[in-house]
């Protein structure tokens, strides 16, 4: 089945960079559409298994490329539904990074002071929180206490989350089926519904080509809600304006793939790739030292035992996240939660004298699996990934009906990469293992290559068309009226959590969007409150958009 449309504005992907444009121009009176290549689930829809089928397979994609795997949400909401809702802001000195070019790669126009009141929008929008000691679980109680013993701080973690309907049940990665964690799908999606925008699950768009008024035509297939390597329907939709936001695996695909039909795209497009500078940790804690040593219990009187009962990242330290530090030698560690189909696969056995990832001494270790910690470096890459041609179709080559895919990413680390995380891996040995408390091993590149679960850049803003795909109001160079809000526009690794950061860039390219698309005839308004009413953060933005508006 093949069916042709028309629209106002064309947003393809769902997450933060999608959901949040498609409801600011949708409540400013633009007809919109979101095209979303997963399913849409609900609360109900999320098990607490990993059984094929479930929500576990269903809202993930876990693309395997050369030296580089990526994890990332695949269903409406995006990576909000999967994410572990912590919501720290970037860290001042991150704005100023010079990173591989050897200069800022940001826009002048964007700093941690300009980018605050946009940060303030997204905040009141979840909303997020500050967690307190009270309600931090156990494994976040661990790290803090074993920072603490080492002569480092530690912070409990900012996180879109209600703590008072939190069962601490640790399934947020296959989505929370009790409402706690604010995914889109109870914020900015509902509200752009309610203000006519349609939502299209199953929808993979593939390529775009131009339409003789100047707009885009956007061409998809519908995906089987089981197989999505199985094309069930067709169509195109014709747009004035179109917004991506499929993600950093996924945006700079559909642009290269389109560039037979729109022509040359820029340089930087799938180029700059960052993982985030992220890395992984297991701790395999000894019950005994835990109570001599940190003095800690819990009411049965186990000292731990509790890797499995939580909320995902609750507590960081921070120490490393200094200005003054030389760039490459800053990052953040994270206590964070992996399920057991995750982290048993790739988490090695210490001092192992078999392989150190499979085997008899691998299945021993997992008899003690309850007394893990893993703790998660984020730190500054060299956004060394570089997209090679695209698959026929997709972001990826399917291999399995749902979940897994072979990408065409390549990913090198550099000396520089590879210092931060031999630093970041000897910081986190010093902390834990003092004092015989555990061992600690770094989760495995051989099976996988190295991994990430913040993509990032690899369609970034930038003043220097050289060196960047979007120019500082995040439309695509040489292509008007296409603009990048995902991920993707992201310049480089952030040192912390980035979906923050993500949402706050799409806040703060919205007005842009209102202009380009009032230019192209579209009667469309900037001023929409918060999806629950709010207005404080966007009366505080308004005297700053004017300008833009104007443009």
């Amino acid at each position: 089945m093949t069916s042709s449309e028309s629209t106002d504005v064309l947003v393809i992907g769902s997450g933060f960079g999608g959901a949040i444009t498609a409801y600011h121009l949708a409540a400013g009176g633009a007809r919109v559409v979101v095209l979303e290549r997963g399913p849409w689930l609900s609360g109900e829809d999320f098990e607490h298994d990993f059984k094929f089928g479930s929500s576990s397979t269903r809202v993930f994609d876990f693309v395997i490329g050369d030296g580089m795997s990526v994890l990332s949400g695949n269903c409406v909401g995006g990576g909000s539904v999967v994410y572990f809702a912590a919501m720290p802001r970037a860290p001042r000195f991150v704005f100023e990074r010079q990173g591989s070019i050897g200069r800022r790669m940001w826009p002048t126009t964007i700093s941690r002071d300009t980018l605050e009141p946009w940060y303030d929008r997204v905040a009141e929008a979840l909303p997020i929180t500050q967690t307190s000691w009270e309600s931090v679980p156990y494994s976040g109680g661990l790290f803090g206490a074993a920072c603490d013993h080492a002569g480092r701080t530690a912070n409990p973690v900012p996180a879109a989350l209600d703590q008072a309907k939190c069962t601490n049940c640790n399934w947020m990665m296959a989505g929370c089926r009790f409402d706690a964690k604010r995914s889109l799908l109870l914020n900015y999606l509902p509200a752009a519904l309610a203000h006519g925008a349609q939502i299209r699950p199953l929808h993979e768009v593939q390529h775009l080509t131009r339409t003789d008024d100047g707009g885009y035509r956007v061409h998809y297939t519908v995906l089987d809600d089981v197989d999505y390597r199985v094309e069930v329907g067709s169509g195109t939709i014709d747009a004035k304006i179109v917004v991506l936001a499929a993600g950093a695996g996924a945006t700079p695909v559909i642009l290269q793939r389109s560039e037979p039909t729109l022509g040359p795209m820029p340089h930087a497009v799938g180029r700059y790739f960052s993982g985030n500078g992220e890395r992984l940790n297991t701790a395999i804690f000894d019950e005994e030292r835990i109570r001599d040593v940190l003095g800690l219990s819990r009411p049965d009187g186990v000292p731990y035992e509790a890797y499995q009962i939580g909320k995902g990242p609750c507590v960081a330290t921070w120490d490393r996240l200094d200005g003054s530090l030389p760039e490459y030698e800053r990052y953040s560690l994270e206590q964070l939660y992996f399920p057991p189909g995750f982290g048993t696969i790739l988490a090695q056995v210490p001092d192992a004298l078999g392989p150190t990832w499979f085997g008899a001494e691998k299945k021993e270790l997992l008899r003690s699996w309850q007394s893990w910690l893993t703790i998660f470096t984020m730190s500054e890459d060299d956004n060394e990934g570089v997209f090679g041609p695209p698959p026929p179709s997709g972001n990826a080559m399917r291999l399995s009906q749902q979940m897994l895919a072979r990408g065409a990413l390549r990913y090198e680390p550099t000396e520089n990469t590879l210092r931060g995380w031999a630093l970041s891996d000897a910081e986190v040995r010093d902390i834990l293992e003092r004092d015989g408390l555990s061992r600690v091993m770094p989760w495995t590149n051989d099976v996988v290559g190295a991994y990430t679960v913040h993509p990032l850049a690899s369609c970034r803003i930038g003043d220097d068309p050289a060196t960047s795909a979007l120019d500082d109001r995040h439309e695509l160079r040489d292509h008007p009226g296409i603009f990048v809000t995902d991920g993707s526009a992201v310049p480089g690794g952030l040192t912390v959590n980035p979906a923050m950061t993500i949402a706050a860039l799409a806040e703060r390219a919205v007005p842009g969007i209102v202009a380009a698309a009032r230019a192209r005839g579209v009667d469309v308004r900037y001023g929409a409150p918060a999806p629950d009413g709010g207005t404080s953060s966007r009366d505080a933005v308004l005297p700053l958009v004017r300008g833009a508006l104007q443009r």
